[in-house]
């Protein structure tokens, strides 16, 4: 299939913005690769890149190769998927984008579960957005997303929902501790810690404060789910978070979960989705229903 390492040559030089760079990647010099272009662009008839000073740029016609490259691509791999499951060895790659909520401890326990059955199967997990993790479908480069509340999208095909409550999270000798079920106006006499804004989560938390006519001091906010967690523990400060982060390794840390009274409205949905209208590598499909499985269990969850 040596067309297909012409195919991967032209996107890598896309995902790079740069011959040179993505000669680098590819192990070949510059000038092999800009022949392969060429030579890709004469049997198009028409230019793939346009060629700046600062790199490479997709032309009209590169977008749309780009695009069929990467689809040919992904039934390639599910073919591949197809014919080593009938042969027994259960090989194959998932790659999945989700939520950093997630990457703690949920994504971890389900990938060891899963290659304790299928150990040639490899896994590449990328933190995003639900904004990055369908673009991230929509370009082949992720088969699965796992993300918090996203938005409608016409490329992306849910699989699985599960609701989710905003959590609590403070230290084990906080006031609050006291409380089974946590009111978001008992949080305004204490700090909050947030997750930016670059978390999906985040926009859920605020649409919910939003409601509330009562103001919270947002003391700290940050991109580590464990340095929010440290300053809580070491504070009297309240972080929310939703309820499958949240219950995540609490016991030994020192830290308590309360759910936000239901009152409150306070809920998201944790949504395992693909790309609309592809088919999933055998791997991948059966990794998604171990997911689905896992997130339906969820449902009857005690909390802590």
């Amino acid at each position: 299939m040596r067309h297909v390492r012409i195919w991967q040559y032209v996107d890598e030089a896309a995902r790079c913005g740069s011959i040179r760079r993505a000669a680098e990647r590819l192990n070949i010099t510059p000038s092999a690769l800009q022949r392969r272009i060429q030579d890709v662009e004469e049997d198009l008839g028409a230019e793939v890149f346009e060629r700046l000073p600062s790199g490479v740029k997709l032309t009209a016609a590169g977008e749309m190769l780009i695009h069929w490259i990467r689809s040919q691509s992904a039934a390639l791999q599910h073919a591949r998927s197809q014919i080593e499951d009938l042969s027994g060895l259960r090989r194959g790659s998932v790659r999945i984008a989700c939520s950093q909520a997630l990457a703690v401890s949920f994504l971890p326990a389900e990938i060891e579960k899963f290659n304790a059955v299928y150990p040639l199967v490899r896994f590449s997990a990328v933190v995003n957005d639900h904004g990055g993790a369908i673009t991230a479908l929509r370009d082949y480069e992720a088969d699965l997303a796992l993300v918090f509340q996203p938005e409608r999208h016409n490329d992306f095909q849910p699989l699985m929902s599960v609701g989710q409550r905003l959590m609590a999270i403070f230290a084990s000798g906080h006031p609050l501790a006291q409380k089974e079920t946590i009111r978001l106006r008992d949080c305004t006499a204490y700090p909050l810690a947030l997750a930016d804004r670059s978390f999906s989560g985040r926009r859920i938390m605020e649409s919910i404060l939003a409601s509330v006519s009562t103001r919270f001091d947002v003391q700290l906010e940050s991109n580590s789910f464990e340095l929010l967690r440290n300053y809580v523990r070491r504070t009297q400060a309240v972080m929310l978070q939703i309820e499958l982060g949240a219950l995540e390794d609490l016991p030994d840390s020192g830290l308590i979960a309360r759910p936000i009274d239901d009152r409150d409205l306070a809920h998201g949905s944790l949504v395992l989705g693909q790309l609309k209208g592809r088919t999933l590598p055998v791997a991948v499909a059966k990794f998604a229903d171990q997911i689905a499985h896992r997130m339906d269990q969820l449902r009857t969850l005690p909390t802590i």
